[in-house]
């Protein structure tokens, strides 16, 4: 690190669990960010102003109106742009030295798979179903820890699922793809714009605490959120022997 950089990222610096040494792994990693909206958004903020050396931002969206209310990555003059250009720019402002890639379209296959594997750390920030079991299959067959958010309404939730241990639980335990989960989208249900804050930035800071070598993750507990009452519920995860995605890793 150089001078700017030591004294840009000297509150991270100062504390013990992480140092320079837990700084410079910041500074060399690589994150994939599924999703620019309400979750990716706040993630994206702390990502790159934490000095996260290389972040590619996936979204195939563009920005609309609805979203300014709790997606706070974007501006209003990005109305009708695609979000992860949007991303992108408001990032590089932030954080000059952060290398920001932003890939405008829905990834999956092949194209997901290559994503993952060259990713440090993958923060699944997506609303639907078939986006999350995708990027759980990727992270299952890579070998790459994952940190997975949602919420919608008040109600939010937060895991980590470090796919490195050969103990690690899926999202596919959690949520096996053959079950019956209600599919509830904000567009339909509405969602309360802090709520997507607190996971987002909960998701920035499990990801940033693997990078950086730095605590104890969430990994094999999942984080329930209810914003209306700000009450919070940990419930611990097992592996399923039985995971039609996990069980042969």
């Amino acid at each position: 690190m150089n001078d700017e950089q030591l004294l840009r990222y000297s509150r991270h610096i100062l504390l013990p669990e992480f140092g320079i040494e837990g700084q410079q792994r910041l500074l060399e990693s690589h994150a994939l960010l599924i999703g620019a909206g309400g979750l990716g958004s706040p993630a994206a903020l702390y990502l790159a102003s934490a000095g996260v050396g290389t972040l590619t931002v996936c979204d195939g969206d563009v920005v609309d109106l609805t979203n300014l209310q709790r997606q706070i990555v974007h501006r209003e003059a990005a109305i009708g742009r695609p979000k992860a250009e949007s991303a992108r720019e408001t990032l590089q402002t932030l954080n000059a030295e952060t290398r920001i890639h932003a890939v405008a379209e829905r990834v999956e296959g092949a194209r997901l798979q290559v994503l993952v594997a060259e990713a440090d750390v993958v923060l699944d920030a997506s609303d639907n179903f078939a986006t999350r079991h995708a990027v759980n299959r990727a992270c299952v067959a890579a070998g790459k820890p994952l940190v997975s958010g949602a919420g919608v309404r008040f109600d939010g939730q937060l895991a980590v699922f470090d796919l490195r241990a050969a103990d690690a639980p899926c999202y596919a335990c959690l949520f096996p793809e053959d079950g019956e989960q209600e599919e509830t989208r904000c567009a339909v249900m509405g969602v309360f714009s802090p709520l997507v804050g607190i996971v987002g930035a909960m998701q920035a800071a499990e990801a940033l605490k693997l990078l950086a070598g730095a605590g104890t993750s969430m990994s094999g507990r999942l984080l329930l959120i209810d914003a209306l009452a700000m009450e919070l519920r940990t419930v611990k995860l097992a592996r399923d022997a039985g995971c039609g995605v996990c069980a042969r890793r």
